[in-house]
């Protein structure tokens, strides 16, 4: 697969956009998109993946606990993804940049058709300058919010997809974690960050363990396979804090932060 040189896709997730209150986190959210529209005026294409909408509808709509009917979990999306788009909207365009939405279902990656028409909106988009931010389409697709078995995982093999798509360069995950450990650091003290994973096999996903916090979905594990699928095709994959997003730029200077899953040579 030929990747596009200076073409960055981006992942945050509910931990990062979403404070300990459930809503948003404005100061790391205004950050990131100070950030990423620095890195834009560098010559980098940009592709922000971001989750929050279910979190951000809950606060909109005053609910007091997390919806668990599908029917709640679905109106929280729908009221969620207006919410998010109008905050990134606002804060780009303080930074003269565009954004433009897209929202996607497992159906639209099956189909090689849907997926040939998605490759040449994203290709476009980013070649007019703009920023595309993506999400799965949560107020009409169930597979992400309810199945045990989700086909993104909280957006994170959702973001490797996307990479794959744009033929992007770097796929950057931003967690709740400064990346990935030899044990859990929220139950050992003295676990040690692993700076570099250049394969993933077995013992890797045993230490990625299961869950992760209690506002995102995704744990360790499906960053883990987001990873596994984008290195396959080339793509190196960087795991590390949200909370921290200006270590984008150290990260695309080439410098060490959080984990790098090392591509892998075709």
């Amino acid at each position: 697969m030929k990747l596009i040189k200076n073409r960055i896709v981006v992942k945050v997730g509910t931990s990062t956009v979403t404070n300990e209150q459930g809503n948003t986190n404005l100061r790391t959210l205004d950050t990131l998109v100070r950030t990423l529209s620095d890195i834009h005026n560098m010559g980098y294409e940009v592709v922000l993946v971001s989750s929050g909408a279910v979190a951000a509808g809950r606060g909109k709509l005053r609910m007091e606990k997390q919806p668990e009917s599908m029917r709640l979990k679905q109106a929280a999306a729908a009221v969620g993804q207006c919410r998010m788009l109008y905050l990134y909207d606002k804060l780009f365009n303080d930074y003269d940049k565009i954004v433009a939405q897209i929202l996607l279902n497992a159906e639209d990656i099956e189909q090689e058709e849907k997926k040939e028409n998605l490759t040449n909106t994203f290709n476009a988009l980013l070649e007019m300058g703009a920023i595309p931010i993506v999400n799965e389409n949560d107020s009409v697709s169930y597979t992400e919010i309810e199945s045990k078995e989700r086909l993104f995982g909280d957006n994170d093999m959702l973001s490797a997809v996307v990479s794959i798509l744009c033929g992007a360069e770097k796929l950057i995950i931003l967690s709740d974690i400064n990346g990935f450990y030899d044990s859990d650091p929220r139950f050992h003290p003295d676990a040690k960050l692993i700076s570099r994973i250049d394969r993933i096999d077995n013992s890797v996903y045993q230490l990625a363990g299961g869950a992760g916090s209690r506002r995102g979905t995704g744990g360790m594990r499906t960053k883990v396979q987001a990873a596994e699928l984008a290195t396959r095709q080339g793509i190196d994959t960087i795991v590390t804090n949200g909370q921290h997003p200006e270590s984008i730029y150290d990260i695309v200077a080439g410098k060490s932060v959080g984990t790098l899953f090392a591509k892998q040579s075709n």
